[in-house]
């Protein structure tokens, strides 16, 4: 979360509003500095994103790829999966935290999508949350990358500089998401999500965030900024 040493009695983030003009300048530069930003999962459809994210919950991105540059050479689609077996599926992802409940809820959306949807992965958010496993952000990110929707999904990363910085503070993932959504021009919506996860993981970290290797330090509002 974007504190680690919280004091009430002194707010950590200015007061102002962030003005449209300065919202769209840092999102410029977001733009100018990684034109085409994706997610730094490794896929080649959307069912294999889909299973990469469940799989990301609690984990890293580089954990993930190890396990699925596994998995999917040999069950990459929902009936090679059911056909593996949910003890075989351990067996792959057995490296990653969770991996037990994660194998349940994949296994679990395996046989609804071949159940219920051709083996095909949905497109549509109600009926992605429906499945085990899939909560709004997932939703969100299988949304975005493998539809091209311009949602906004809210992990720690993006909930954090969103707060940090001022451009849309929140005290839930929910109020940021919407928070985010309303400020955020058009243009940028695709990818903004990728631009403020990779933001947020590699300059705007928890602990001691990379200020003085920030491109959007100057319009950014946080009051304590690394030297």
């Amino acid at each position: 979360m974007p504190c680690m040493k919280d004091n009430p009695c002194r707010p950590r983030y200015s007061q102002s509003i962030m003005n449209d003009v300065t919202v769209h300048l840092i999102f410029t530069r977001l733009q100018a500095a990684c034109p085409q930003p994706t997610t730094e999962l490794c896929y080649d459809s959307p069912f294999e994103l889909l299973v990469a994210v469940i799989l990301s919950a609690q984990s890293t991105d580089r954990k993930v790829n190890e396990v699925t540059a596994r998995l999917f050479p040999v069950a990459n689609t929902p009936q090679a999966v059911l056909a593996l077996g949910e003890a075989g599926l351990k067996s792959f992802i057995k490296t990653i935290g969770l991996y037990n409940a994660k194998a349940a809820y994949i296994f679990r959306t395996c046989a609804l999508l071949v159940e219920k949807h051709g083996g095909e992965v949905p497109r549509d958010r109600a009926t992605l949350e429906a499945l085990p496993g899939v909560g709004r952000k997932t939703a969100n990110v299988v949304l975005n990358t493998a539809f091209g929707e311009p949602t906004m999904a809210v992990d720690t990363h993006v909930f954090r500089v969103a707060n940090r910085t001022g451009l849309a503070p929140g005290k839930t993932v929910r109020e940021v998401e919407e928070g985010l959504l309303a400020v955020i021009p058009e243009e940028f919506q695709q990818n903004a999500h990728h631009w403020l996860i990779l933001h947020g993981r590699h300059v705007c970290t928890a602990r001691k965030p990379h200020c003085p290797d920030c491109l959007i330090r100057d319009l950014c509002t946080y009051t304590e900024k690394a030297q």
